[in-house]
């Protein structure tokens, strides 16, 4: 018998070329999913990954082999303090998509956004929010623009994350006097979801450099006994077309990508880190001292990297209404002490 040919075609995918490094270490959310809902609510939140634990629950999905039996499952954890409600944007819709009608700023914006951006001497509130009401008709989104609040934290730092969040449910009268009664105010991440929700995880992933196409794409090795090189490509395609081809795999930047992985689990909010946190804190992050998250999994991402969550763009069909029942969280210390 003659040797087979083995088909080894190159892994990862091109529907993520190109494969270049994220602008900002904050994720960019292109994408609001529309909500059935009577009021109206915040669809997103910012928290900062601070690691991973394990906890045991019992299944609740009905057609689980497991199901009412105790599992284990790992679980990601996130630092979510309040976030700081600092201005209203709202747009309106022309041929070429989205366009800004008007914003409306606090009038003593916090410590910190001045890191941001260069702050206007003065931010004129009342006029805005007038100008908001009154062109209400012509408004297709209400979003907030919400900042975090690192110092709360025990993240290293002091400038703060700020993105903006879409409001949904409701009409837009009832999103816009929702959003006026949030400006200048703090939410909480319970505020916005609950316990057993789906939700979004969209975050920058772990930058790995430039690497070569072995590692990169995960080609095989060329045989050892082979001229040139070995973890490099046997042929950078045909002669013609005459050029190399962007599916050919090459060297280069890996890692610190945007991913959004749909559907994770909230497991469990709470507001006291102390019950979460390993003896001896988080590997590279250290304790938690407020308000904080489990999430069903991994994300992407290493510890310290601000977390977008969203609600889910496509939610499963079966869903447990009741949050999960968690019988043991692991707290044992992640350096084996």
């Amino acid at each position: 018998m003659g040797h087979r040919k083995q088909h080894a075609p190159k892994h990862g995918s091109l529907a993520y070329l190109p494969r270049k490094r994220a602008k900002r270490l904050l994720a960019r959310i292109r994408y609001w999913p529309k909500i059935e809902a009577d009021t109206p609510r915040l669809l997103g939140f910012i928290g900062y990954k601070a690691g991973m634990t394990h906890v045991f629950t019992i299944e609740d999905r009905k057609r689980s082999p497991n199901y009412g039996k105790e599992i284990l499952c790992s679980a990601t954890v996130l630092e979510t303090q309040p976030m700081l409600i600092c201005a209203i944007r709202v747009y309106t819709r022309n041929p070429y998509g989205l366009k800004i009608l008007a914003e409306a700023w606090i009038k003593e914006p916090p410590e910190g956004l001045e890191r941001v951006f260069t702050l206007p001497e003065n931010f004129k509130t009342e006029e805005n929010l007038k100008k908001i009401e009154e062109n209400l008709a012509e408004v297709t989104k209400i979003r907030v623009i919400a900042v975090t609040q690192p110092k709360q934290t025990n993240m290293p730092k002091k400038k703060p994350e700020m993105a903006e969040i879409e409001i949904g449910g409701g009409t837009f009268q009832q999103q816009f006097e929702f959003a006026k009664g949030l400006i200048g105010k703090t939410v909480t991440l319970a505020e916005a979801f609950k316990e057993g929700q789906y939700v979004d995880a969209i975050a920058i992933s772990t930058g790995k450099g430039f690497q070569g196409p072995v590692k990169r794409w995960g080609v095989g090795i060329l045989q050892h006994k082979g001229r040139k090189t070995k973890r490099g490509i046997a042929t950078l395609g045909p002669w013609n077309p005459h050029h190399v081809m962007y599916s050919v795999p090459r060297a280069g930047q890996m890692g610190f990508h945007q991913r959004t992985e749909y559907n994770k689990r909230i497991l469990k909010i709470g507001t006291d880190g102390k019950e979460i946190t390993p003896k001896g804190g988080f590997m590279r992050y250290g304790v938690i001292r407020g308000s904080y998250m489990l999430l069903e999994g991994s994300i992407s991402g290493p510890e310290k990297r601000p977390i977008r969550i969203r609600y889910p763009a496509r939610p499963p069909k079966q869903i447990a209404g009741e949050p999960p029942q968690i019988t043991q969280i692991s707290l044992e210390s992640p350096q084996g002490r």
